[in-house]
């Protein structure tokens, strides 16, 4: 199939992005195409206007600042999977994207858009949620910051008004040592997830957690923060009762059903993979803490 015409814009500034957003009626904008081409092909979407983001200075980069990262929505996903600011202090990421479609896809496909299309497998969705990123939106009526916490409204639908753009987003870093572990099913590999568990551990010395953070994708419209299970998880011992115990929040869950598996299959596995990322990334925890 062909998309329906459009007008296509392709502006070279932010102001220029922000006039057009502002003023175009049933516009949609593009940043790596890996999901809006199909969705206009297939007819999912039919836009009077598309924007091309790509040329627009300034979206794209990756900066340490000390206590976060700091990276700009047009970043390429294959940008972030080999950067070696990432790999030093947010290494899930990089775990996580091995899993995001293939390396023709990553090298086109974006962090912003991926964050805005908002599939509910999205993996970087999930390493958003994980590390409770801050996305940066610009509009014709300035700035303005939202958690990830508050970015679904619901499904495919990010918290954006007609006229703004997402710019950037702000990763908060764990400072202390710590493991990480980002596992997932999918019917194979680079297909949705059915399910999918990030996690980060760290441990004070006594291989005591102190910290815990549980992020899971697949089962629902956006990723999910395991919070009772990160304070379950908190002053006790990092061993394989612990995380089964754990895992047991996930198991209870509201899970989605689709045309592949029922929503008790889901939340099965939602268990399953929050047990087997704990124990990853508490070895690799209690490496870093011993190494």
């Amino acid at each position: 199939m062909k998309p329906a015409p459009f007008a296509y814009h392709d502006p070279r500034t932010l102001d220029d992005l922000l006039g057009l957003a502002g003023r175009l009626e049933n516009a949609k904008l593009l940043a790596g195409g890996q999901s809006l081409v199909s969705m206009l092909n297939m007819r999912f979407v039919i836009p009077d206007h598309v924007i091309d983001l790509n040329r627009v200075a300034g979206l794209s980069g990756i900066a340490d600042t000390g206590n976060a990262i700091e990276i700009g929505a047009m970043t390429r996903q294959r940008a972030l999977e080999r950067d070696p600011v990432i790999a030093a202090k947010a290494p899930v990421m990089q775990e996580a994207l091995r899993h995001v479609g293939h390396l023709q896809t990553r090298s086109r496909g974006t962090i912003g858009g991926s964050l805005c299309h908002l599939d509910p497998s999205a993996e970087l969705c999930a390493v958003a949620r994980l590390y409770d990123a801050t996305l940066h939106v610009a509009g014709a009526r300035g700035k303005r910051d939202i958690a990830m916490a508050d970015w679904s409204l619901g499904f495919m639908t990010p918290a954006l008004e007609p006229d703004e753009v997402l710019t950037g987003i702000t990763l908060p870093v764990w400072r202390e040592p710590h493991g990480h572990a980002f596992v997932e099913l999918a019917r194979r590999h680079g297909d949705f997830a059915i399910a999918g568990v990030g996690c980060l551990v760290a441990l004070d010395g006594k291989d005591t957690i102190a910290r815990a953070a549980i992020s899971i994708v697949g089962i629902a419209t956006a990723p999910v923060r395991l919070t009772e299970a990160e304070t379950a998880l908190t002053g006790q011992p990092a061993n394989a009762a612990t995380f089964k115990a754990a895992a047991v929040h996930a198991t209870k869950l509201d899970c989605l059903a689709d045309a592949h598996v029922s929503a008790a299959y889901r939340a099965r596995l939602a268990g399953v993979l929050t047990e087997r990322a704990l124990a990853i990334a508490a070895a690799r925890a209690q490496g870093a803490a011993h190494g």
